[in-house]
């Protein structure tokens, strides 16, 4: 099948880490080259890209990267490893009060489209404590609530306090996507208990056999699928690499061609191998309907205008597909 023929969204793109500008560990290796990745995107099938804002610095530039293409969105968010900026600004209220300017300005703009990436993250405590991660995950579903998105959302290792605030935050969470799920059986479960929370899936979420059997019981028309590029790239060491099928040439950074992905930097056009993984342990053989499927997933989060008359045929698909 031709990849033109899927049509994708990757909802998780960090294109303001600087690995996109060629910059690796502070060292510069090649020219920024953000123009050759949506190239290749765009001609994997990619439809839409959603650029991920982890800070108020970062959403800002999230906003400006997504203005260079009608075809680039954005999150306004602070990531729950970097919560100490409310405080460290010295003046909590007003960062927050600049995150809900900056999120006002972007919608006016059609180009953010959620609130994020926050939650919790418990892996990484020395960037910031749990309690100032609690105290500020919450705040944002009052940013969440003003502006009327939905969330992208991160939880890592924290599956217990984060469906707690969750659940009592529900009546001010209009919808959401845990985004690069890696967790277990039992968080997945716990998860998808919220009828207006999806789940996103990426590289990092098909490493092992115990991933792909979460992901095979994550139900199609509660899925997204993601690259979290420049991270979470499908490892050849990953299990879920024997279903991927589409590789493209690529070169080490300090060989680099505009024309070849760099190796060991994930970009969008990849999130073509997550749905080929998705529909391999899933034993989906119709990758376009698939495709289609979570396609709508994504629209009605964050794009609804956009949903088309094939919303209905769609739902139908994952149902046959299944």
């Amino acid at each position: 099948m031709a990849a033109s023929s899927v049509r994708m969204i990757d909802i998780a793109v960090n294109f303001t880490d600087s690995m996109f500008k060629g910059i690796y560990n502070g060292k510069q290796y090649h020219v920024a080259d953000i123009q050759a990745v949506l190239s290749r995107a765009w001609r994997a099938g990619v439809d839409r890209i959603i650029i991920t804002g982890g800070s108020l610095q970062e959403s800002k530039e999230a906003l400006s990267i997504a203005e260079t293409d009608g075809r680039l969105f954005c999150t306004v968010g602070v990531h729950p490893t970097r919560c100490k900026e409310f405080e460290d600004s010295g003046d909590p209220e007003l960062h927050f009060q600049e995150l809900v300017s900056l999120a006002k300005e972007g919608i006016e703009k059609g180009k953010v489209v959620a609130i994020g990436e926050c939650g919790l993250d418990y892996d990484r405590l020395q960037f910031c404590p749990p309690e100032i991660q609690k105290k500020y995950f919450e705040k944002q579903f009052d940013l969440a609530e003003f502006v009327k998105l939905p969330m992208f959302l991160h939880m890592r290792a924290a599956g217990k306090d984060f469906c707690e605030i969750l659940a009592r935050k529900k009546d001010r969470f209009i919808a959401g996507v845990a985004h690069s799920f890696t967790g277990s059986a039992d968080d997945c479960d716990s998860l998808l208990q919220f009828e207006n929370l999806y789940i996103g899936v990426n590289g990092c979420s098909l490493k092992t056999a115990e991933n792909l059997d979460v992901v095979k019981s994550i139900p199609i028309e509660r899925m997204m699928i993601e690259t979290d590029s420049p991270y979470c790239e499908i490892k050849s060491t990953h299990v879920g690499s024997k279903f991927v099928k589409s590789l493209l040439p690529s070169k080490k950074k300090e060989k680099y061609d505009e024309e070849c992905t760099v190796k060991g930097r994930n970009e969008p056009c990849n999130v073509r191998q997550v749905l080929e993984v998705v529909a391999g342990c899933k034993r989906i053989t119709d990758i376009d309907r698939l495709s289609k499927a979570l396609y709508q997933n994504t629209c009605r989060l964050f794009f609804p205008h956009d949903l088309d008359s094939a919303a209905d045929s769609a739902l139908a698909d994952v149902h046959e597909i299944q």
